[in-house]
């Protein structure tokens, strides 16, 4: 549980509701300055390595009209970072902004030598990557071959060698002093816009043209989407992004490529929350990069009028459904594969790899997030990288587990094994790689052999971390509220959580395999609390008889037809009697 400590002179406003206090302090938060949250406390760009040049670069550009060509990633921090590019560029007076969106099953990730070529067709000047690039190296190589200019910009760690592009601008490149790497790739290239304006406004570029100057302000819900999405840990920094954004959205002042997708998803944009874009707008955004092409959620994103974008929203809903339908399937295999290692739970590999030949290669992140979460070892799944074209090559996605870095697992691997993995990139807690078919069973053995080395046994097992137990003065839909609006809360800095005992008034079965409660905090507490719990496991159902549970869980909202109503969202059910 985490911890009550007490900070001496600590800078926190001794009037803050004590329950906040305490979670702020569990955080680590121990100075007022850290939950101010405003515009005028984002870290400066000056630090950003490359930024000042990248920024002359394209004010040189922006001179000569060049022609200038966005390749982004296949997800939602890549289509976020293309729209935010374009959207900015263009507000600057560029009169070519055009973009590319690699398909994963044909070209794999970044700036790849097929992708240069298909580019090439297109004419551009400049390529700029967004969310991608730092480790495409032949890519860029064949642009500059080709006379195309290339300006990277990611925020992925970089490998031993770095392309030798025009300008990288990378908070976790070598060298770079930024405060902040866990800047979204939307964050960086949100940062490399706002040295672009200050550039050309100290060329007097906005007074020659008789202009304003663009208001990127309004760009802040897509970094905000991109950063919740790519569940980037949330430093104060990128916390002012996201809260900046979400302002934007519950303003009625976000593009309605968004508030398309929210109302598909039943949710009111008045009172989102940072979850809200993760668990609900982010997933139906990826389906299109995991299912197809990312091009209709950037098309979405740009679409400048409801009825358009809408029309779009609808067809990255249909692709979410397909993708869960996909994603329980392959789920449901994976569990079944881990079951049948062991009996006993005792001989599980220390890493876990997983394959099957008909497994989606769009979903297989999904099913290595799955199998982490519920075995808490590092997890590799893998699917065949064109299945048409054989069985010549695997891509897979890890998935990591705290204190194990799954990039640099993947590295040493790499450098004990050379011929074995062909790609590899990503964090620490999320990687991709790709190898040949028939070397499945050496890098198995190779990726367990090291994990073993890095794990300790305690790692092996999922800690559960919670703010401690709640007041029953403090079960009320104000506190709720209070604690909301608090945030945002997200990875590296999590939404409060709380355990307790409760008595059990009624239960019931909602939906298919959802379990909905009415409980009291004390057994002679006259209040009458509800609860919810999602998707519980048949075994784990309670007996008609349970008088009391130990659970772990969160104060929620529930608002149905216009009341709002204090309601547990139960996370995890420790104990039933």
């Amino acid at each position: 549980m985490r911890s009550n400590f007490e900070v001496e002179g600590n800078g926190l406003n001794p009037d803050l509701h004590p329950l906040l206090y305490r979670i702020y302090l569990g955080r680590e938060i121990v100075n007022f300055e850290e939950i101010e949250l405003g515009l005028e406390n984002l870290l400066s760009p000056t630090d950003l390595l490359g930024l000042n040049k990248a920024s002359d670069l394209l004010c040189s550009a922006l001179e000569k009209q060049s022609r200038i060509l966005i390749v982004a990633d296949f997800d939602a921090d890549g289509a976020t970072s293309c729209v935010l590019a374009i959207q900015a560029l263009r507000s600057f007076g560029f009169n070519w902004v055009d973009y590319i969106v690699p398909n994963r099953f044909e070209f794999g990730y970044g700036l790849t030598p097929e992708i240069v070529e298909m580019a090439k067709s297109r004419h551009p000047d400049l390529i700029i990557t967004v969310d991608n690039g730092i480790s495409s190296v032949d890519g860029v190589d064949v642009a500059r071959a080709s006379g195309i200019q290339t300006l990277v910009t990611d925020h992925h760690l970089a490998g031993q060698v770095l392309p030798k592009a025009d300008v990288i601008v990378n908070p976790n490149q070598p060298g770079c002093r930024f405060k902040s790497k866990a800047l979204a790739g939307v964050g960086v290239i949100f940062y490399l816009m706002l040295g672009v304006r200050r550039a050309l406004r100290e060329r007097d570029y906005f007074k020659k043209k008789g202009i304003s100057e663009p208001r990127l302000s309004e760009l802040l819900d897509l970094v905000a989407l991109g950063t919740v999405a790519d569940v980037v840990p949330l430093d104060r920094n990128n916390r002012i992004l996201v809260g900046e954004g979400i302002k934007r959205i519950r303003a009625g002042r976000s593009r309605p490529g968004i508030y398309s997708l929210l109302k598909l998803a039943a949710k009111d944009p008045a009172n989102i929350v940072a979850s809200d874009l993760g668990f609900y707008v982010g997933p139906r955004l990826n389906a299109a990069g995991r299912l197809d092409d990312m091009t209709t959620g950037i098309e979405c994103l740009l679409a400048g009028d409801e009825s358009s974008s809408y029309s779009f929203a609808c067809q990255l809903d249909a692709m979410n459904t397909e993708r869960k339908t996909i994603e329980a399937k392959m789920k449901e295999e994976a569990f079944s594969v881990v079951e049948t290692l062991t009996l006993d739970g005792e001989s599980l590999p220390a890493g876990i790899c997983l394959f099957d030949p008909n497994w989606h290669q769009g979903v297989v992140g999904l099913v290595a997030s799955r199998v982490k979460d519920k075995w808490h070892r590092p997890t590799i799944a893998f699917a065949f990288a064109d299945a048409s074209q054989g069985d010549k090559e695997l891509k897979g996605s890890a998935r990591s587990i705290g204190g194990i870095h799954i990039r640099d697992v993947l590295e040493t691997i790499d450098n004990r094994h050379p011929d074995l993995i062909e790609k590899f990139g990503g964090h620490a807690m999320a990687a991709g790689l790709s190898l040949k078919a028939n070397q499945l069973s050496n890098f198995k053995t190779a990726f367990n052999l090291r994990v073993e080395e890095v794990i300790t046994e305690e790692q092996l097992y999922a800690q559960l971390v919670t703010d401690g137990e709640l007041e029953e003065a403090w079960f009320k839909l104000e506190v709720a509220e209070m604690l909301a609006a608090a945030g945002p809360w997200g990875q590296g800095f999590p939404e409060p959580t709380f355990h307790g005992d409760f008595s059990v008034v009624q239960h019931r079965r909602v939906g298919a395999n959802h379990l909905k409660l009415v409980l009291r905090s004390s057994s002679n507490s006259p209040e009458l609390l509800d609860a919810i719990a999602f998707n519980i496991d048949e075994e784990d159902w309670p007996k008609d008889n349970i008088e009391s549970m130990r659970i772990v869980f969160r104060l929620d909202i529930n608002e149905y037809r216009g009341v709002r109503r204090l309601q547990l969202l139960i996370q995890y059910i420790i104990e039933m009697n």
